[in-house]
């Protein structure tokens, strides 16, 4: 039997957050929103649950927040789903989270389709297995042509790593005529790291109340609006992101000026 008290519940909190993002939306919004998404680990564990529960709970959130990013006007969603250090993780978890973009990608893709959204992923793929760089590549080739939120997957990816090997190619550049090395700036550097195609993040959102950037995008957050919450990831909802997009607008970003 239906609890009309529940449905009416529902669809007060539905019109409240239509109303939240109309008003949103009468300001800038971020371009580009980077989250770390941290806590499914200490999710599980508080409620005596294996850590991947956790990780399968997150990923029904990465769902609800892509999709409202995208109605926010957001250009660019980059999300820290792997680093280069999580490898050190038990080899079970680690197997479960390879397998999630399979999953979460076959159940979510027809809905990014239609919602016009673009999957790219920026991370070292040579250390994938195969089914995870298969069920990526799958969506990145069925979104290739849409044309709104950008959906990006930080898989297998560390910062340090990514500089370095940026350093190498501008190396290998100039030696061979391609660069010249006066013409080096923070610009042309730029284009040479993972992120070459984006614009920096203008918030970054870390969850779980840990305060630190672990080892991501190190050089893009130079200017990066910081917003750190409590809230494990998997408790996180659409009046977060609205209250973290709600205190960027308030804030004044002077990139070093006055």
């Amino acid at each position: 039997m239906l609890d009309k008290r529940k449905f009416w519940k529902k669809q007060d909190e539905s019109y409240e957050l239509q109303d939240q993002i109309i008003s949103i939306k009468k300001q800038p919004v971020p371009s580009h929103i980077a989250i770390i998404m941290d806590g499914n680990g200490r999710w599980a564990k508080k409620r005596a649950l294996p850590r991947i529960a956790g990780h399968h709970e997150g990923m029904k959130v990465v769902r609800k927040i892509t999709k409202l990013a995208n109605e926010l006007g957001v250009k660019t969603l980059t999300l820290y789903a792997f680093s280069t250090e999580n490898w050190k993780r038990p080899k079970m978890e680690v197997d479960y989270l390879m397998k999630l973009p399979e999953e979460f990608l076959g159940s979510f893709l027809p809905e990014l389709i239609e919602e016009n959204v673009r999957v790219e992923m920026m991370g070292y793929r040579d250390s994938l297995p195969s089914h995870t760089v298969n069920a990526v590549e799958k969506a990145m080739r069925d979104t290739q042509n849409n044309n709104g939120l950008v959906l990006n997957f930080a898989l297998n990816y560390g910062s340090r790593s990514e500089i370095l090997d940026a350093v190498k190619s501008v190396l290998n550049d100039c030696k061979s005529g391609i660069l010249n090395e006066n013409e080096l700036n923070e610009e042309v550097f730029s284009s040479y790291l993972m992120t070459s195609k984006h614009e920096d993040p203008d918030l970054l959102i870390r969850t779980s109340g840990e305060i630190r950037l672990s080892n991501f995008m190190l050089w893009q957050l130079a200017y990066t609006e910081f917003w750190f919450t409590e809230v494990l990831w998997p408790d996180f909802s659409e009046k977060h992101l609205i209250e973290a997009v709600r205190e960027f607008q308030n804030r004044q970003r002077r990139f070093g000026g006055v």
